[in-house]
């Protein structure tokens, strides 16, 4: 089996990003309509820069967007919400971790759904072992 696998590319790695957003509760995934899933190598060197990260690597994900909570009924056709997650770094997380890969990208899509609704670690966490 390990002689013909290979890492998920981008497509491969954003059906399975949408496959695990259709594992998370019911709940939780119609509060997100409109939200865009989007899978890129790594993070823009904008994105580096403004977050002031170490290196290419240190970003599995981020959400870009205005969350919920802070939306405003006065905004005039805001633009849509969106998560990226960053091919390159989590393979290089899930190669160097206990855990799967589909675990490692439900993890990061809980995690910056989670900065869109302004959730705590906590109720990301509480989110992550609840099933559909």
């Amino acid at each position: 089996m390990w002689t013909t696998a290979k890492a998920p590319g981008l497509a491969e790695l954003e059906v399975m990003a949408h496959e695990e957003f259709a594992r998370l509760p019911a709940r939780f995934r119609t509060l997100c309509e409109g939200l865009i899933i989007r899978v890129d190598d790594f993070p823009t060197d904008e994105v580096l820069d403004a977050l002031n990260a170490e290196s290419e690597f240190a970003l599995l994900g981020l959400f870009q967007g205005v969350g919920l909570p802070f939306r405003s009924v006065e905004e005039i056709a805001p633009m849509p919400n969106m998560i990226w997650l960053y091919r390159r770094p989590i393979l290089d997380y899930w190669a160097e971790h206990d855990e799967t890969l589909g675990g490692i990208v439900r993890h990061v899509l809980v995690h910056e759904i989670g900065h869109h609704f302004g959730l705590s670690d906590d109720d990301m966490a509480a989110i992550e072992t609840q099933s559909p």
